[in-house]
């Protein structure tokens, strides 16, 4: 059974939306866990009005008069015995499977996901599923019968990039064309949702600057941008899974400013002690915004961190101080980028992509 692993914009949604489309919707279903999963009584509602699958000598489920733990289990009896109308076995698609633990709260239920995973492992029916929370589908996982197989997204590669790069700007030139995708894998992390507002952000930018992904990065990081909301999205949906809201936040904006550092570095500049501060790292791993690499930490996504330098700040940067910004930040990540020398602010030309520096953006 995969169990696909991929943070937001990665494409697990698309994935399963086209297993969807390719396997058919009559032998297949697609469930969006995160907006299905509200009480146990509106998830059965959810899984099963409009299901193309039947229980066979079963009436419809009913959450009507049902206690929370009736309800969910009427759910697992679902999932685990439902058939199609000619009698084979059915795929269900569980995106965001992780969020039926917020039926955790409800009476009588303690232990859904563990549950959840028993059931599915003893069926005869089909699953796929998918969670933006990787180290908490890991934790889940541990215990788990190997027939759980942890599928993460990889990311996309500069070649896959410059498949998708949209003509009307992209170089002519295979060598232009590569680089520029290599530019864009890099300053992206390589993930489609980032890569395809970048990509709309230089078509729609051909007429000034083309094909500069680091111009069109700044313009992206700016309050109201599609990256701007994107990234405040995942910051906020994240932050508000974890616990101990401010002091994470405060954290991050410590690894904002520098990273990586040790709990002790980050302990220090947060005044409080080692213990309290590795329970706040250990909240932020949980929903996968920061990771440990020999015990240093650091931000999982680095356009993420790029908008907290920017945005959680008591007063928002101008256009040249977000100009810079991203500068700095393409710098680091693009060994080539040489930083910017201060002059008037000009818009570079390119020959087909030649002797391309990826510093187009100039700022006095």
């Amino acid at each position: 059974m995969p169990f696909v692993l991929g943070s937001g914009g990665s494409g697990r949604t698309s994935l399963l939306l086209h297993l969807r489309q390719t396997i058919g919707a009559e032998r297949c279903q697609y469930i969006d866990v995160e907006q299905a999963a509200t009480t146990p009584e509106g998830f059965l509602r959810a899984l099963t009005i409009n299901s193309p699958f039947r229980r066979p000598g079963q009436p419809s489920p009913s959450e009507n008069g049902l206690s929370a733990r009736d309800a969910f289990q009427a759910s697992l009896a679902f999932l685990d015995s439902a058939q199609t109308n000619s009698g084979n076995s059915a795929l269900f698609l569980l995106d965001e499977v992780l969020e039926l633990r917020t039926f955790d709260s409800f009476p009588g239920l303690r232990t859904v996901l563990p549950e959840l995973l028993r059931t599915l492992q003893g069926s005869r029916n089909r699953f796929v599923m998918s969670t933006r929370y990787v180290s908490r589908a890991h934790r889940l996982l541990r215990n788990a019968s190997p027939e759980y197989e942890v599928i993460h997204v990889p990311p996309l590669s500069s070649a896959e990039i410059a498949d998708k790069l949209s003509p009307e700007y992209a170089p002519q030139d295979a060598h232009a064309l590569t680089e520029l995708a290599q530019a864009v894998q890099v300053l992206t992390d390589g993930r489609p949702g980032y890569v395809q507002i970048l990509d709309d952000a230089m078509r729609g930018m051909a007429g000034r600057v083309g094909d500069d992904p680091v111009a069109a990065l700044t313009a992206q990081m700016s309050r109201g941008a599609p990256l701007w909301e994107r990234c405040r999205f995942y910051f906020e949906l994240r932050l508000h899974r974890a616990r101990g809201y401010g002091a994470l936040k405060a954290i991050l904006l410590v690894l904002a400013d520098q990273e990586p550092l040790t709990l002790t570095e980050i302990a220090q500049r947060l005044q409080r002690t080692p213990g309290s501060t590795k329970d706040y790292l250990s909240w932020l791993e949980d929903v996968d915004l920061i990771s440990a690499r020999q015990k240093r930490y650091g931000f999982v996504d680095p356009l993420l961190r790029l908008w907290v330098q920017i945005h959680c700040r008591s007063e928002p940067f101008d256009e040249e101080q977000l100009a810079r910004q991203v500068q700095q930040f393409a710098h680091e990540v693009l060994p080539e980028v040489e930083p910017v020398p201060d002059v008037e602010p000009a818009l570079a030309t390119s020959d087909n992509g030649a002797d391309r520096t990826w510093s187009v953006v100039e700022i006095d």
